[in-house]
């Protein structure tokens, strides 16, 4: 048996670094029945290079956090600390408890799921809310395209307990590059731009791009088809009482961003964890864009680089088009997707902890 690890306490400039790259939720006034439930305010796992995994939290007003992995403890720490880990067994997903003195655990694991013919595959959850609460993990999964996935891949998915596919793509999508899922996985089709005239000519300019993205993310809120395909996407999460939900569109950064955002956004999440969490595409999707944009003549790369980026102007414009269409998220929620706030509650009674 390891050791088990002292750890180091880390300082405020590394907590708000953390923030800064969406790894943490930002601390919020607790309601009181929630003060002490779930003491963290911020903790996150990182798989590193190596096999190591770096687990860093920080629990104001407690003593002491215990670090647990497959039932045994590899850490201990104060209420604000930081540790890396290794020796640990290769798995799936690598899970740590996060145990404080007093309160309730945090159960957490790497964001992101390494797989071989996807690169942008991670778990929606694992973000703390306005409330104090935190968003589960291991429930709800957002993806890029899944026709590349190997036997390896279906083989782990189905470990992971992927049960429900949504597939946000158009239909020559579908057909070019049909979805590959676990066996016995439900496959539902919801066409985000199903029938609209967004994304249908190649822009000539870097900022016609930018302009076409704007207007793509605007259509995601009040376009039809985009209304009508959320709608199945949020209903599909709350009915589905084994979880196991997979959203995916082709990079996994627009309509998979949108579906997120709205995800989070409606369970509490601040808007500026939900902002991280659509920007951190751009760095899942690092190598894989930058060797498309190799093979482009330099005038070519330009043009295309803003549609292989996720911007904060276009999640904006998403918000926006919200308070332009609705008034507010709720009225969106309502009368946009048609949930009301029962459906809400029982969504944030089956997806957060605390």
């Amino acid at each position: 048996m390891n050791p088990v690890t002292r750890v180091r306490t880390v300082s405020t400039a590394a907590v708000a670094a953390a923030l800064l790259l969406g790894l943490t939720a930002p601390a919020a006034s607790a309601h009181p029945h929630t003060r002490h439930r779930i003491p963290f305010t911020a903790a996150t796992v990182t798989e590193n290079a190596g096999g190591t995994f770096t687990v860093t939290w920080s629990a104001p007003g407690t003593r002491g956090v215990t670090i647990r992995t497959d039932g045994r403890t590899v850490a201990r720490g104060g209420a604000t600390g930081s540790v890396t880990v290794s020796g640990l067994a290769a798995a799936d997903r690598r899970w740590f408890d996060l145990v404080p003195d007093r309160g309730t655990p945090l159960h957490l694991a790497d964001r992101l799921v390494r797989l071989q013919g996807a690169v942008n595959f991670r778990d929606a959850g694992g973000y703390r809310t306005r409330d104090g609460r935190w968003v589960r993990m291991g429930e709800v999964y957002r993806s890029d395209s899944l026709d590349r996935l190997t036997d390896a891949d279906l083989a782990t998915l189905r470990r992971l307990g992927v049960r429900t596919v949504f597939d946000l793509r158009t239909e020559s999508e579908r057909s070019s590059a049909p979805d590959r899922v676990p066996a016995g996985a439900t496959r539902v089709v919801a066409d985000v731009l199903a029938g609209s005239g967004t994304f249908t000519a190649m822009p000539r300019t870097p900022a016609e791009a930018e302009a076409m993205m704007v207007a793509g993310n605007r259509f995601m809120v009040s376009g039809g088809t985009a209304r009508a395909a959320y709608t199945t996407v949020l209903d599909g999460i709350g009915d589905d009482g084994r979880r196991g939900v997979l959203f995916h569109c082709t990079a996994g950064k627009d309509r998979t961003g949108w579906s997120n955002a709205a995800l989070l956004t409606a369970l509490g999440v601040p808007e500026e964890t939900v902002m991280a969490d659509y920007l951190a595409s751009n760095t899942y999707r690092a190598a894989a864009d930058e060797a498309v944009l190799s093979h482009l003549p330099a005038g070519q790369a330009a043009v295309y680089k803003p549609l292989l980026d996720v911007r904060p102007g276009y999640l904006n414009a998403s918000f926006d088009e919200v308070e332009e269409e609705y008034g507010s998220f709720p009225a969106y929620l309502r009368e946009g997707l048609g949930i009301d706030g029962r459906e809400l509650r029982e969504l944030k009674r089956d997806l957060l902890v605390g």
